[in-house]
């Protein structure tokens, strides 16, 4: 699968170690920031993730902030993504599952290594179930698409 990763400085160390062992199991990793401690707006970095995973540029995305929060709703902000903060494996799986999310959010402040790598791991290994749950996307398409006719 080819990955999209982004942070800003507080995720930085996390995102790197994640999108290492990305790569180390053969996954194509495409890192667009933030390379540096320095702070950086995460906004710009969730955007970005987004924009190319609604391009379809890459199979999903991955952001990293403190708390995974303000990155994920800057994602979500890209009509056609579907950004999820997660904690743990269950997180990470119940999101691809009942939510069928395109990028998931980690917060380098909550969650550690091991949790980090075994949640995207999960993630990206769990597909969407569809069936009730597919009416439910559909009503996001659908909030996407009001909202851009209110512009």
């Amino acid at each position: 699968m080819r990955i999209a990763v982004g942070s800003d400085h507080a995720g930085l160390e996390l995102k790197e170690l994640v999108a290492a062992h990305l790569g180390a199991v053969g996954h194509d990793v495409l890192d667009l920031g933030t390379h540096t401690t320095e702070p950086v707006d995460y906004p710009d970095y969730g955007a970005a993730v987004g924009r190319v995973v609604v391009a379809g540029d890459v199979d999903f995305g991955l952001c990293v902030c403190g708390t995974g929060i303000g990155i994920s709703i800057a994602a979500n902000k890209v009509a056609g993504v579907r950004a999820a903060v997660v904690h743990d494996v269950s997180s990470a799986r119940l999101a691809r599952q009942h939510n069928d999310a395109n990028v998931v959010c980690l917060g380098a402040r909550l969650v550690g290594p091991v949790v980090a790598t075994d949640a995207v791991d999960e993630f990206l290994a769990a597909t969407f179930d569809g069936g009730r749950h597919t009416a439910r996307i559909g009503k996001i398409a659908a909030l996407e698409a009001a909202a851009r006719e209110e512009e």
